[in-house]
């Protein structure tokens, strides 16, 4: 059985612990205000983004649509994007994302498919660097950003853009996590290229008007395509920041809970043998008077 110092340092160490998760948790929160703002606040943009694509290839088809919207006709090429966070100690946030991401890219391997991967956040080169290195075209930490923004969403579009370009890829996936809640973060499989138009975004209605374009919808289309890559990225790192952070502050409020509980138990353990050694002490000084 521990010393009563023993069990002193270890109910000191334990304190010491809950302060430093406490105080994460604090600044968890205190971030998690302006990442949900920023999450909410880039989704009316990239459905906007993907209405507009939608209503501009409503009149595009055949070989004059753009390859980034039609596709190249194969699925034999995948590239998978995968972003999570580049930090811990939020639970199962990350690996939730990895592991989805790994049970696809599993089962595209099984199929035969070419598979390549562009790992977005520590947790993700780290995870599947591990399982598919071979397979990891090419990694990112958001670390080197301070502020997240177009600066850190427009290497992995363009990178995406160049693999598309040399035939690498006739299928582009990203992986992330779609903030819900505090406590609800949904992993998500977004198609990026062929470009798929989702329910909330149907095509614009136009009430029977009837528009010419110029240029044609073809290089308006050729534009867009691209920039709706970059802002679908940055909005899933929006969303990625907002259900980090709800992770790290319900994972450190767990952790502080959980310390608490350790620590009254500790302390009722060493009150307990206290209570034992100064009765000890008692019965061998009321026997050595006794002797006397």
């Amino acid at each position: 059985m521990a010393s009563l110092k023993e069990m002193r340092n270890r109910i000191g160490s334990v304190k010491a612990t809950q302060k430093i998760t406490k105080a994460m948790q604090m600044v968890a929160a205190a971030k998690l205000k302006r990442a949900q703002d920023q999450a909410v606040a880039a989704r009316p943009y990239a459905q906007r983004m993907a209405a507009v694509i939608a209503n501009l290839a409503a009149g595009v088809s055949g070989d004059g649509a753009p390859k980034l919207l039609a596709g190249t006709g194969s699925d034999k090429k995948h590239l998978v994007i995968v972003a999570t966070a580049d930090k811990g100690l939020a639970g199962g946030f990350s690996s939730n994302v990895v592991r989805a991401a790994r049970d696809r890219i599993n089962s595209l391997i099984a199929e035969g498919k070419d598979v390549r991967i562009i790992a977005v956040g520590r947790k993700s080169r780290d995870g599947l660097t591990r399982l598919f290195g071979d397979k990891v075209v090419r990694t990112f930490e958001l670390s080197d950003h301070k502020v997240l923004g177009l600066p850190a969403a427009q290497p992995i579009a363009e990178l995406v853009a160049s693999e598309f370009e040399a035939g690498n890829a006739d299928v582009v996936t990203l992986f992330y996590s779609q903030f819900k809640s505090v406590i609800s973060q949904v992993p998500t499989a977004k198609q990026l290229v062929p470009a798929v138009v989702e329910g909330g975004a149907a095509p614009i209605n136009l009430n029977g008007a009837v528009y010419d374009y110029e240029p044609s919808e073809e290089e308006i289309l050729e534009t867009l395509l691209p920039r709706n890559i970059t802002t679908q990225i940055l909005a899933s790192m929006y969303e990625n920041q907002a259900g980090f952070y709800g992770a790290q502050m319900g994972a450190m409020d767990s952790a502080t809970r959980n310390a608490g509980d350790m620590i009254s138990a500790l302390t009722l353990t060493y009150n307990r043998s206290r209570q034992a050694q100064i009765t000890k002490e008692l019965i061998e000084i009321i026997s050595g008077a006794e002797a006397l």
